[in-house]
This record gives C-alpha cells, sequence and structure tokens, in this order.
C-alpha cells in the first residue's frame, strides 16, 4: 500500500506540476476532468443508500455546465459569461426538477448545486491564480498550501503529536501536525518568495506576503480536509473512490486543494498582485 501511495503521489505531483508550468488550455482541461470526476465522487457520497446512484438529468445538466463553465475562464475574460452561466445553471437545475417533480426530490437538486460549487467551482481559482498577468509563476503556492502542508503536517504529527482535537473527524490529526504544517507551509512560501519570487516582483516584502498567504492558505486548507472527512463519515464511507491507488478518489486527494485554491486566489489578488 505504502509503495502504491508513494509511486501514485509522484505521478500526481508530476502531472499537476506539467500543468502549472504550461498553464493554458493544458491546465483547463485538466482541472475540468479533475472537477467532473470529483463532481460524481461527491454527489455519489451526498446520495443515500436508497437513492439511485446512475447518472441522471440533474448529473447532465451539471457536466454541460462544468465544460461550458471552464470554456468560459479559458476563452473569456469577461466575468459576466460567468455569472450568467451560473445563473443559467440554477435556473436549468430547478426546471428539470419542476418538469420531473416528483422524480427528483429538492434534496437531490440541492446535492448537485452544492457538489458543482464545491468542487468545480472552487477548483477553478487555481486557473485563475495561473492566469493572473505577470504574476502566473505564484499558482505554485497552492501546492505548497496543500500537499506541502500536508507532508509537513503529516512527519511534525508522526514526531511530536500528543494532542488530537478531531476525533470525532479525524482521529490521526493532531494539534502538532496542524501546527507542523501551517508554520512549514509558510517557511516553505518565505523560500518560495526569497529565492524566486523576488526575481519578478522587487518588492522588499515580498516573502513575507507570500509566507502569510502559504500559512493561511495551509490552514483554511486544513478545513476543506477536516470536512471532506466530515462528510465521508456523515455518509458511512471510507473514501470517495477508487480512481487513485493508495490515495482513494479526486476528493480524497484534492480536498485541501479545493479550498486552498480560492484563498491563495484572494490573498494573492489582494496581496500581491495588485501592489
Amino acid at each position: 500500500m505504502f509503495v502504491k501511495r508513494l509511486l501514485s503521489g509522484v505521478v500526481l505531483i508530476a502531472v499537476m506540476g506539467i500543468a502549472f508550468a504550461f498553464g493554458g488550455y493544458l491546465l483547463s482541461a485538466l482541472l475540468m476532468l479533475i472537477s467532473i470526476v470529483g463532481y460524481f465522487e461527491l454527489v455519489k457520497a451526498l446520495c443515500s443508500e436508497t437513492e439511485k446512484r446512475s447518472v441522471n438529468g440533474p448529473d447532465l445538466i451539471a457536466v454541460i455546465f462544468i465544460v461550458l463553465y471552464y470554456m468560459a475562464i479559458n476563452f473569456s475574460s469577461d466575468n459576466t459569461y460567468l455569472i450568467i452561466g451560473i445563473g443559467g445553471f440554477m435556473a436549468a437545475e430547478l426546471i428539470w426538477f419542476v418538469v420531473k417533480f416528483p422524480v427528483y426530490s429538492s434534496d437531490r437538486i440541492v446535492r448537485t448545486v452544492f457538489s458543482v460549487i464545491y468542487c468545480p467551482v472552487m477548483l477553478s481559482f487555481i486557473y485563475m491564480i495561473r492566469e493572473l498577468e505577470g504574476r502566473e509563476f505564484l499558482v505554485w503556492m497552492v501546492l505548497i498550501s496543500s500537499w506541502g502542508c500536508d507532508t509537513l503536517a503529516y512527519c511534525a504529527g508522526s514526531l511530536l503529536g500528543k494532542h488530537h482535537p478531531f476525533k470525532a473527524l479525524s482521529p490521526k490529526k493532531s494539534t502538532e501536525g496542524c501546527i507542523g504544517g501551517i508554520l512549514g507551509s509558510a517557511l516553505l512560501g518565505l523560500l518560495f518568495g526569497l529565492l524566486y519570487v523576488r526575481k519578478f516582483i522587487p518588492d522588499q516584502f515580498v516573502e513575507w506576503r507570500l509566507a502569510l498567504i502559504c500559512g493561511l492558505g495551509a490552514l483554511i486548507g486544513m478545513v476543506g480536509d477536516l470536512a471532506a472527512s466530515g462528510i465521508k463519515r456523515n455518509n458511512n464511507i471510507k473514501d470517495f473512490g477508487h480512481l487513485i491507488p493508495g490515495h482513494g478518489g479526486v476528493m480524497d486527494r484534492f480536498d485541501s486543494m479545493i479550498l486552498c485554491g480560492p484563498t491563495a486566489y484572494i490573498l494573492t489578488y489582494l496581496l500581491v498582485a495588485v501592489s
């Protein structure tokens, strides 16, 4: 199991690294595929055991929206299209609900909309960071805040972990591991700024801003990880899927990155991109 987890982890890092480096259509297409798989994993997990889990109308509408959404952020810089798209998606789901009533419950529609916002829309912020003009290299902070934090938190927790405040959600997570992950991510952000970003942004405080972004991103990413654990526990499942050997499904591997993306984008825009 460890070997499978290690090898699949290396492959994932390599794939994401290549996509982050090239950006553009490649990154957008990869995020779209991850989003579609993540959507189906999440909506399946949220369905009760008695509900039919085959692909149906609400799912088809959701997939069409995800594809059009990623096309919109890829080909247009006008956010009006995104607002129209989200409004159109909501309207389409409700129209389908009314036309097919009582085939689908209102809960089913709510789960569909939630799953689309949770995974596809939130992940799209990674692409938006990559496309910030003159700041595209800052997308690496997402990896530092999510997977970097995961690794450092695991190491700190294994060595020092004694207090476990999240026993109901994730019994193995420790306070010491969380602190180690946050501080370690902040340190990596600081080094990233000193050794690389300073070459492009002549700001004497830029590395400290990146440290703050990576530290806060790591904190929010942990919330994403714990939230995903809560969803699994509420629905009595161990993993969201089995696509990634040793890791589970897309939602199991990208749960922290889903919240790191928006956090890093907002803080980057406020602290670095417009400075």
